[in-house]
């Protein structure tokens, strides 16, 4: 098939690379020309591993192309809509500017009997929307509703080999149409026996942000159990893997620790709510609102944590932060609770020196007031503790006996529960963690 996406951020250019590998002829449209430039080279504008080599494959084959001009999206069979729609500044109702002007540019190109897919995560009562402007201007065309499950770090995975389908298709007779095209474009998915889930839009839509809510909820649900953990003497480490035996609740996203960013979680919980008050349920999500509070208090007890480890003061104390991106595998910084606790430490008078695999130079852009260090060692140089806010791999690998030769000293302060405690203090570190008592 010939297919076009429009919008080639991290979510669009994933797909699209994606689209090829499945067979299809795939043009990626967007208005910037910067990213869109480095795409044609086969250079990925963002950091997610083993998206480059796709991109590269894709390109070698002939069958992906990138433009500016959504003119070059004509002759497609399906259109998938891949903005961004981020937090409105102020509010917590979800910006719809890029989807608007997306899908207001594809009028020009969409005729009658092409689908429209959307894949971004709109507020329930979007897809309605627009299908009725494509109805009205474009008699003939389609809309349906694909949410993305993707997550940063295995987004290419998770493309190929989603854990489950999800069609928001029309309820008329045009919904059969609009799912054979659909499993047309994820055939081989489909012939995988993949789970296929086709519902109305307004179900479709809400997958994500509930979905996104749910493991918002849990993941301060073990958070707020930390908090009691301190205040107790209990160990959450030891709590999250006795409850996590109960196939009730699983022990996945039960890691105690700083929390929640991103560019995903965070604003989708607050537009679910934002969305839910338009609809007069409010109530419903009052929960949510508990949820980002207990997320956002994580990263004020990591600064107390500092603190009290560094005898009472932050003023003039070297400190090593071990981590810039929001989540491992990625070089995404949106709401970072690492850059947000390294940035108060500094505030409050410490010398911070930051370090990550992948983000500093996007961390150095946003946050050009911090120091950064392009490896552990550079950042902990006579550090007086080193806090560990991102778990990458190479820092929980890190030998606890060779990096105590490079603090001044050995405090350690693991923020995502991710270091081996027993190693670290076998190597003389005084060890802390949220929700742990001090080993």
């Amino acid at each position: 098939m010939r297919i076009s996406v429009i919008g080639c951020g991290y979510l669009g250019a994933v797909h699209a690379a994606s689209m090829v590998e499945l067979g299809h002829e795939v043009v990626g449209v967007d208005v910037d020309q910067r990213k869109i430039a480095a795409l044609c080279e086969g250079r990925a504008p963002f950091y997610e591993p083993d998206f480059e080599s796709l991109l590269q494959h894709a390109l070698d084959s002939g069958r992906l192309r990138f433009s500016t001009d959504v003119a070059d999206a004509a002759g497609a069979k399906v259109h998938f809509v891949c903005v961004g729609t981020p937090q409105r500044h102020g509010e917590y109702a979800a910006d719809l500017r890029f989807v608007r002007a997306a899908t207001e540019s594809l009028l020009q190109v969409v005729e009658p009997g092409d689908l429209v897919v959307g894949k971004s995560t709109v507020p329930v009562g979007t897809a309605a929307e627009l299908a009725a402007m494509f109805t009205e201007k474009v008699p003939g065309s389609l809309v349906a509703w694909n949410p993305e499950f993707l997550r940063e770090g295995f987004a290419v995975r998770d493309t190929l080999h989603p854990d489950r389908l999800v069609y928001g298709l029309p309820s008329d007779g045009d919904g059969a149409v609009a799912e054979r095209l659909l499993d047309e474009v994820y055939a081989p998915i489909v012939a995988r026996g993949t789970p296929k889930v086709t519902t109305d839009y307004a179900t479709a839509e809400m997958v994500k942000t509930a979905a996104n809510s749910f493991l918002a909820t849990k993941i301060s649900f073990i958070n707020a159990m930390a908090e009691l953990c301190e205040a107790t003497g209990a160990d959450v480490k030891l709590l999250a893997d006795a409850i996590g035996y109960d196939d009730r609740i699983g022990r996945k996203f039960l890691n105690a620790g700083l929390g929640f960013g991103g560019g995903c979680l965070p604003k989708d919980i607050r537009a679910f709510m934002a969305r839910a008050g338009e609809l007069g349920a409010d109530q419903a999500l009052t929960f949510l609102r508990e949820v980002d509070n207990i997320n956002m208090r994580r990263r004020i007890r990591m600064v107390e944590l500092a603190r009290e480890v560094l005898d009472g003061s932050l003023l003039g104390k070297r400190v090593a932060v071990l981590g810039a991106a929001f989540k491992p595998d990625s070089d995404d910084i949106r709401d970072s609770p690492a850059l947000n606790v390294a940035a108060q430490l500094q505030l409050q008078g410490a010398v911070v020196r930051v370090t990550d695999p992948a983000a500093v130079e996007n961390s150095r852009r946003e946050w050009p007031h911090l120091d950064f260090a392009a490896t552990p060692e550079e950042a902990a140089e006579r550090a007086d503790a080193v806090l560990v806010l991102t778990e990458w791999r190479e820092y929980r690998e890190l030998d606890p006996v060779a990096f105590g030769t490079v603090v001044r000293a050995k405090r350690v302060l693991d923020g995502r529960n991710a270091l081996d405690r027993e190693a670290w203090t076998a190597a003389g570190w005084t060890y802390r963690a949220l929700g742990r008592r001090a080993g």
